[in-house]
């Protein structure tokens, strides 16, 4: 059984040997067929064609290079001539940043969707407006109407969903492909389960498309009826690399009411318009706070994301208020929509969940 967080330390280390051309042996394709199992054995080629120089001098500092990270109990690693390039693109690099030993294309991360239906995007303007939140309880809510669902966190530098389900520990991986985590009736993954909790992501844009591309190709979704995707605030790398799937059934835009987070809404319905992904509609959160008294609270504006949609042309699926409950839940790493789902504002949840559902594919 393979070791994800092993294989990225293995990685990471053989990244800091040299090539004589520039670069190191990871970057420049050298390194073929990299794996590290639950027991500590990594296993590598050195393509000397790639590598250049002297194939046993550079093979033994890679080695020494395996050797020396923590875990690793043995390196079995050979030195082997040039490969026929048209056997495919090798692990390593931008295009397959996890090291896996099957590397992941754009153009082929969307027919490894193949076997789901629906794939919806829920996205922000900007951060904050609790779109994590509402993703991960959508899914629980669509899951919870009898629909197979997948949840993916693709926000690689801030990832949420190992907090919101409660998830720990490392993914199984059978085959080359990463075992999605199964709870609340969801299959689910995020990068936040593949690296150190605490370890901070300095990845510019390739490594992150790449990434992704990878937490799409890489994982065993399966036959899923809608495949949730917890985007990046903003539209960004991330966000063109989903649209070039053409696997998008479309986008759900969350908002709160006031003018500044309205600004990027307008920003992200025209990018989502201008790449062709329907929007399915936009969403205002914490659009109200219910007073003791019974009067509500407009903290952020009122209405602001309804106007919105009404200016954009896009369909307006409802508001949600703020609710304490969801917080604690979240926090808690139990969703709403499971932990109690006769709850108020699991109930309006469970309302969008079917709106949004009734323009799924069959």
């Amino acid at each position: 059984m393979s070791d994800a967080n092993l294989l990225m330390k293995v990685r990471a280390a053989l990244k800091a040997v040299p090539v004589p051309g520039g670069g190191d042996i990871v970057s420049s394709g050298a390194i073929e067929g990299l794996s590290a199992t639950t027991q500590g054995v990594v296993r590598f080629t050195l393509n000397a064609a790639k590598a250049g120089g002297d194939p046993e001098k550079i093979l033994a500092a890679a080695t020494a290079a395996a050797e020396a990270v923590k875990g690793v109990a043995r390196v079995a690693a050979v030195a082997a001539g040039h490969r026929d390039a048209a056997a495919g693109a090798k692990p390593g690099g931008h295009a397959n940043p996890f090291g896996l030993t099957k590397p992941s294309r754009i153009e082929a991360a969307g027919q490894e969707l193949k076997d789901v239906r629906n794939v919806i995007a829920v996205a922000s303007g900007k951060g904050g407006v609790g779109k994590s939140t509402l993703a991960a309880n959508l899914a629980v809510a669509l899951a919870r109407r009898g629909l197979s669902v997948g949840l993916l966190d693709a926000d690689i530098y801030g990832p949420s969903l190992p907090t919101l389900f409660g998830l720990s520990g490392r993914p199984e991986i059978v085959d080359g492909k990463i075992i999605p985590v199964d709870k609340f009736g969801v299959k689910s993954m995020s990068i936040g389960l593949l690296v150190d909790a605490d370890q901070a992501l300095a990845w510019r844009g390739p490594l992150v498309m790449g990434a992704l591309r990878q937490l799409i190709a890489d994982v065993a979704w399966g036959a899923l009826d809608v495949l949730v995707i917890d985007t990046p605030p903003g539209t960004g790398d991330a966000h063109l690399s989903l649209a070039q799937t053409k696997r998008l059934t479309g986008a759900i835009i969350v908002s709160t009411p006031q003018e500044m987070a309205l600004a990027d809404v307008r920003r992200g319905v025209e990018f989502f318009r201008k790449v062709k992904v329907p929007i399915i509609g936009i969403i205002e959160n914490m659009a109200w706070l219910d007073a003791a008294g019974g009067d509500r609270l407009y903290l952020f504006g009122k209405g602001g994301a309804e106007q919105a949609a009404k200016d954009l042309g896009a369909p307006f699926l409802g508001a949600l208020p703020i609710f304490p409950d969801l917080r604690i839940a979240s926090d808690e790493g139990i969703p709403l929509a499971a932990r109690d789902p006769n709850a108020t504002p699991a109930k309006m949840i469970a309302q969008l969940a079917e709106k949004i559902s009734g323009g799924f594919r069959a």
